[in-house]
């Protein structure tokens, strides 16, 4: 089976191919342009994770800009957005200040990426 992506790693977005065998492990990834692009490639086709952007209420109502501090599984995506449309902030924040500490046990922090006063 044959999977053709685009990397997301740099702003050069390498055509990537990847090669799988029947029982999906990786036999060739072609188009890489660096080992970032490699690692990419084999990630996304065995565990693929994602960096998650959203919003968490203040108390006053006013919506502040989250993300992961890092990738987390892609099946967890939809209970980490639970946990943050749960989470409230009381204002001030500053950016990096930790909403959720370790969100779903995936050593990730769900942290603040614009002050807010």
């Amino acid at each position: 089976m044959t999977r053709n992506l685009t990397c997301i790693v740099c702003p050069r977005g390498c055509s990537l191919k990847v090669e799988l065998a029947a029982d999906g492990k990786i036999e060739t990834v072609e188009g890489f342009a660096c080992p970032r692009g490699k690692q990419y490639a084999i990630d996304e086709c065995t565990h693929p994770m994602r960096t998650v952007t959203s919003t968490v209420r203040a108390t006053n109502g006013e919506p502040v800009p989250v993300k992961t501090s890092r990738t987390i599984p892609k099946e967890l995506i939809f209970a980490c957005m639970d946990a943050i449309n749960a989470a409230t902030v009381t204002l001030p924040v500053h950016i990096g200040d930790v909403v959720i500490p370790n969100v779903l046990d995936t050593g990730a922090d769900v942290i603040v990426t614009a002050e807010r006063k």
